[in-house]
Order: C-alpha cells, then sequence, then structure tokens
C-alpha cells in the first residue's frame, strides 16, 4: 500500500527482455535503503526488488503489468517517479493506492497558469463509474484530484512542488500515464453492480 506521495526519482539505466517479461535496471538516491523483495511503486506500478547494487536496484515487469501500464514505453534514460511502500506508523498524505494499476491514459491538454499547471487527461470510458468530481486519482503513482470530470476525461491542478520534484513535469500532450482510480470507489462500484 502507497500514498501517491513521491519520494524520488529514478532513472532508467539499462532495460533487458526474458521471454515476455522486461527487467529494468534503475538509478536512485533510495537504492542505498532498499532490499530485496521489497514493494517499490514505479510510476504508480507495485514491483518488487530482486537485486541492489551501489545506487543500482532491478525489478521485473511480466507481460501483464507491461500491457496494462505504460511501463511498455520506458527506455534508458526515462525518469520515473519511486515512492516505497506505507509505514503505518506514518501520516497518509495522500490517499490510499495500492500500485495496481487500472488503465493507461492520454494527456489530451497542458496548460501553465502561471504558477500551476493544468492537465488533462481522456481514459477509457468503461472506468467512467470509478471517478468522480474532487475525488482521488494515482497518475504516475502521484495522488492527485481530479476535477471537470467526464465520462472519459478529467483535469487535475499540479502546484509548483509537484511539478518539480516528479516526472509530471515531462508529460505533454500526447503523452500515456498510468492510472489508478480510487480504491474505495472500486469497493462502492463493486457493490452497486452486484445489487448490494
Amino acid at each position: 500500500m502507497f500514498t501517491g506521495i513521491i519520494e524520488a526519482i529514478g532513472s532508467i539505466s539499462y532495460i533487458s527482455e526474458e521471454g515476455t517479461n522486461k527487467k529494468f535496471s534503475i538509478i536512485s538516491s533510495l537504492a542505498h535503503e532498499l532490499h530485496i523483495d521489497q514493494s517499490l511503486s514505479h510510476d504508480g506500478v507495485c514491483l518488487t526488488v530482486e537485486s541492489v547494487r551501489d545506487n543500482n536496484y532491478q525489478v521485473t515487469a511480466i507481460a501483464e503489468t507491461l500491457s496494462k501500464t505504460c511501463l511498455s514505453h520506458w527506455k534508458p534514460g526515462s525518469r520515473i517517479n519511486l515512492e516505497r511502500c506505507l509505514q503505518l506508523n506514518g501520516r497518509l498524505d495522500g490517499h490510499m493506492v495500492q500500485g495496481h494499476v487500472d488503465t493507461t491514459a492520454i494527456c489530451m491538454d497542458r496548460t501553465n497558469k502561471e504558477g500551476s499547471w493544468v492537465f488533462r487527461f481522456e481514459f477509457p470510458e468503461v472506468f467512467r463509474n470509478l471517478i468522480i468530481e474532487k475525488g482521488s486519482v494515482a497518475i504516475n503513482g502521484i495522488s492527485l484530484t481530479c476535477f471537470e470530470v467526464t465520462k472519459n476525461s478529467f483535469s487535475v491542478a499540479i502546484i509548483p512542488y509537484t511539478f518539480e520534484n516528479t516526472n509530471i513535469s515531462e508529460i505533454i500532450v500526447g503523452s500515456i500515464v498510468n492510472i489508478e482510480f480510487d480504491l474505495i470507489g472500486k469497493y462502492v462500484e463493486r457493490m452497486l453492480s452486484q445489487g448490494k
């Protein structure tokens, strides 16, 4: 479980293919604090640390993960948002994020508001019941509040700190991002769909 509050930005140093899987080597300031079998959010995707050496560590994404996220678009040099799992004795500054990406979305607009930024994203309409006005959403693992919600799009406002300390600054029109909708909303939708 994560909070959507990004701790660091990592950089892809090497990518190798193993059958239908991809192994990523990542350079990060967090590497010296990591251990094997630890869960870490990478652009909102929970991946397991497999090895650590100096400032570099490795994770593997299986075919299922690659097909449902933007990880298949990563390349050497790509910068990714990193967050270690939630500690139960800490504050929940963002919202409950599982690291289980629901779908990807496309950036439709990016507007500089001279002190903040507004991004608009389009997502598959099949997920329309999982997002509400002023609700929480995780974009590339970042906990954000959505507004101007329609059946297949929404906007988010980005403060300077988030813009400068995550990879949201690199998102441009046409960029593909990972989306995880609010966990509570998923359970509510499930119960309503079952007629309970």
